[in-house]
């Protein structure tokens, strides 16, 4: 099947080159036309130093080159999803759409699979997500991923055309499982980053970590997840990874709250978006979500870190 990749950033790069390093035909699209001069041109992408685009991998400015590809991996930040899906949706239809963000949206509050069904229902809508950097899959290294997709015969037939001997996906169909696995994660690595840079030890993030994961767990079992599907690579494993290590964009810019620091305004931050989300749901479904509310309240300004952690370490004592 022919594929290809809407997003020229450091995610939709990696993945064209993990799958055209595997022999297959892989169109991406851009929409900076320098960066795709650059990427056409030095065969390299500045996000990705030292990295090499293969030549059957070819990056484009003009979106038609996507549209005649059979699966379209959909690598644009949650909260432009909806916008590209509505202003494409005639030239989508009857594809398999995988969403390769993770986010909330927004203006619905659903997940990135929701969010293709309801604008292009007549496409195959899945979700690629877990623990994963670009770094990695670019250079090769063993990454596994989960593709959520509801019907599971769509679902294997991407998962073979998407796998390659070092980027191994694990197929499921409980699509809200995945994406909120991989959207509630991030926010869990800004309190992760918060707590570091605030100096309160790894002890600490630990703890931050293992309660927080039962709030990922709370919120997703309210709005219809399977029980375990959070336990796998894309809740456990996502959290895990991003919550300890700086090359998380989440991680580092609550590392730079935490600080006091400036962050990077042009950097797409996943997770402050998912917290203003998670906090209005927590809010509509009557749930204690107690580091997400924090995380959104740090985010929006509404107050600061001294006054956050007293929040969170005043709360009353109980059982584990």
């Amino acid at each position: 099947m022919k594929i290809g990749i809407v997003g020229g950033g450091a995610f939709g790069t990696a993945l064209g080159v993990a799958l055209a390093l595997d022999g297959n035909d892989i169109a991406l699209w851009a929409r900076d036309p320098a960066a795709v001069d650059q990427m056409q041109t030095q065969r390299s992408n500045a996000k990705l130093p030292g990295v090499s685009l293969p030549q059957n991998m070819t990056v484009s400015a003009v979106l038609d080159t996507i549209f005649d590809r059979d699966i379209i991996l959909l690598a644009i930040p949650a909260q432009t999803l909806r916008a590209f899906l509505t202003c494409h949706a005639d030239r989508l239809g009857g594809k398999y759409l995988v969403a390769c963000c993770k986010g909330i949206d927004l203006t619905r509050m659903t997940g990135p699979a929701s969010t293709i069904r309801d604008l292009v229902p007549d496409a195959i809508a899945a979700v690629l997500t877990g623990p994963s950097f670009a770094a990695d899959i670019a250079r090769g290294l063993p990454t596994a991923l989960t593709l959520a997709c509801a019907d599971d015969a769509a679902g294997e037939i991407m998962q073979v055309a998407l796998s390659t001997t070092a980027l191994r996906l694990y197929r499921t169909t409980d699509t809200i499982g995945a994406e909120l696995g991989g959207a509630l994660k991030n926010v869990m690595a800004i309190a992760a980053g918060i707590t570091i840079g605030a100096g309160l030890g790894e002890s600490a993030r630990a703890a931050l970590i293992t309660r927080g994961f039962p709030e990922m767990q709370r919120l997703a079992a309210a709005l219809g997840a399977a029980p375990d599907t959070l336990f796998g690579l894309s809740g456990l494993g996502d959290l895990v990874l991003t919550c300890t290590s700086d090359q998380s964009r989440n991680y580092r810019y609550g590392l730079a709250l935490g600080q006091g620091k400036p962050f990077d305004e042009y950097a797409t931050v996943e997770g402050a978006a998912t917290a203003r989300a998670v906090q209005q749901l927590a809010h509509d479904l009557d749930i204690d979500l107690p580091i997400c509310t924090v995380v959104a309240d740090l985010t929006t300004h509404k107050t600061d870190v001294a006054a956050a952690l007293n929040a969170l370490l005043s709360r009353p004592l109980k059982e584990e």
